[in-house]
């Protein structure tokens, strides 16, 4: 292994289910350097997460795993085997020579637990000193990952960080024990451009700081432009191509990787869109729009919409872009009646059962009991009471169809389905009473770029057929500019800038939305280079 801190060979995973098995990952190698960031890449399914839990141990019981994982521990001893090593043994191993970085921090997090101590808890795993030498270290690494007053916060619970804190509170943990290799899958996907650019900023001092190197699992190519030092495709279960990073952008040699390189939405690169009349009826009007969430015991609200105006005419869509907090999702909840409007006025010009909603984690916004077809066939149920159970039937057949699910669909079960396909349901069902005005919040953040740009395609030609007005909410300004006839941009609240897409987009005004454009990756490795040193001077 030289000084490799880990090599792969001929990894392969299977999963039992019913009926048979599934192969996960087929035959990959692979192998990381100190300092060096690799970055995993490839469609949902292609076998990514399941080579970085392999490295681990934490595949389940379900899964059969052949060939070699080699680590190498923390003081430098001969390389040992994840595969078939016993608990214990793993044990000393994660946390030591490898430790994890999940792609969710809210769910990885102990919501019960102040994070100083969820941090300690690793030191005490492994028997490192005594409380106050843990807590003292738990301090220490919030503090070297850039969270103010560490010593007051680590006494705060999870719910009390931002989501870019919270993945920086994982990154704490994962370098508590010293570790030199952190496996981040998709530690910046549910992450705004400039929260973003503050994780990946912090990735790049791990290295450059403790020499740590880092298997990223992305399906952003900008954040692999911007960070990774080589890249390694996978597709179906195997590594289709690997190479250093700005070799891979300027000449890829797979057929896949140039169809993924292909689908990425490049700002400038959209096609001008035809916008709506001027003078077209407006579905949505909004004057000094306040929204305020209250606190306990009392005291005064939190107000996270202060006095925003905007309309959105028939058949327009209105992209919505600022940093997380800033009022998006506020916004959309309140004009489909989910968030109470505490002042100001809410006017929303569409018929009962008429606005579609699409949810930004479609996981978690379908019932598990609930077949596909039986959630897509719930608004229809509710709203449409003179339809009989053949005619339910087969309207969710053409909405499925509609968004090219398989025959089989309406009869699986959520979890049965991609990313990428829960998406497409979410959005069948969304369309299930023809709406005159669709709400999609952040409907392809946790998607690859295949599936994205699928995704993209499909809203778009729904859009152009059924004539629908939308709200688009999104931390990618990329996908902004390929959907939204015009954006608005929020900060804190409050609407600093609207104008039509190109016009914000690419001559800002405001100093916060010029700030919101630069921190966005470019999916190109040598403008994003250029762009870093520039930022630096």
């Amino acid at each position: 292994m030289s000084d490799e801190l880990v090599r792969i060979e001929d990894l392969r995973v299977r999963f039992a289910v019913d009926g048979g098995h599934v192969s996960a990952v087929d035959g990959l190698d692979l192998a990381i350097a100190p300092a060096e960031i690799v970055a995993l890449v490839g469609e949902s399914g292609s076998g990514k997460t399941a080579t970085a839990n392999a490295v681990l141990g934490l595949l389940p019981r379900s899964a059969t795993v052949t060939g070699r994982v080699l680590l190498r521990p923390a003081d430098g001893s001969a390389p040992q085997d994840v595969v078939g090593l016993n608990l214990r043994r793993l044990r000393r191993l994660r946390g030591t020579a490898a430790a994890m970085v999940f792609q969710e921090p809210s769910t990885a997090l102990n919501p019960v637990y102040p994070v100083g101590w969820q941090i300690a808890e690793g030191l005490r795993a492994h028997g490192v000193g005594g409380r106050a030498t843990r807590r003292a270290r738990a301090v220490e690494m919030l503090d070297a990952v850039g969270i103010p007053d560490p010593r007051r916060r680590a006494d705060h619970y999870p719910y009390q960080f931002s989501g870019g804190q919270q993945q920086r509170v994982l990154i704490a943990a994962a370098l508590a024990l010293g570790t030199r290799l952190i496996i981040a899958d998709e530690p910046t996907s549910a992450l705004d451009v400039t929260v973003q650019a503050e994780i990946l900023d912090l990735l790049r001092r791990c290295r450059a700081d403790f020499g740590t190197g880092i298997l990223l699992i992305t399906h952003d190519m900008g954040v692999v432009a911007d960070v990774a030092d080589r890249v390694a495709v996978m597709h179906r279960g195997r590594i289709v191509e690997q190479s250093p990073t700005g070799a891979l952008f300027a000449a890829p040699a797979h057929e896949y990787t140039r169809e993924l390189l292909a689908a990425i939405p490049v700002p400038g690169a959209a096609t001008a869109r035809t916008a709506p009349a001027a003078d077209a009826e407006p579905v949505v009007v909004a004057d000094q729009l306040v929204v305020e969430y209250p606190r306990r015991l009392g005291r005064g609200g939190a107000r996270a919409v202060n006095g925003v105006s905007f309309r959105i005419g028939a058949g327009e869509v209105l992209g919505l872009v600022g940093e997380s907090g800033s009022g998006k999702t506020t916004i959309g909840r309140a004009i489909a009646g989910l968030t109470a409007v505490t002042g100001g006025t809410l006017d929303v010009r569409t018929p009962a059962g008429r606005l579609g909603y699409v949810f930004q984690d479609p996981a978690t916004s379908f019932n598990p009991l609930l077949t596909i077809g039986e959630s897509v066939a719930e608004p229809l149920r509710v709203h449409r009471r003179d339809l009989d159970r053949g005619a339910v039937r087969a309207r969710v057949g053409e909405l499925l169809e509609q968004v090219e699910l398989p025959a089989g669909s309406a009869g699986r079960y959520p979890h049965e389905l991609s990313g990428g396909q829960r998406q497409r349901a979410g959005l069948a069902r969304a369309l299930a009473l023809e709406p005159r005005l669709l709400i999609a919040d952040e409907p392809t953040s946790a998607l690859d770029v295949s599936v994205q740009a699928r995704i993209l395609e499909l809203l778009m030609r729904l859009h152009r057929e059924l004539g629908f007005a939308a709200l688009f909410i999104s931390h990618d300004l990329a996908v902004v500019e390929t959907v939204a006839d015009r954006v608005m941009v929020l900060q804190q609240g409050l609407a600093v800038e609207t104008g039509e897409t190109r016009q914000v987009l690419h001559a800002p005004v405001h100093p916060y939305t010029r700030r919101l454009i630069a921190a966005a990756p470019l999916p190109d490795p040598d403008r994003q280079a250029a762009r870093r040193a520039e930022a630096v001077r």
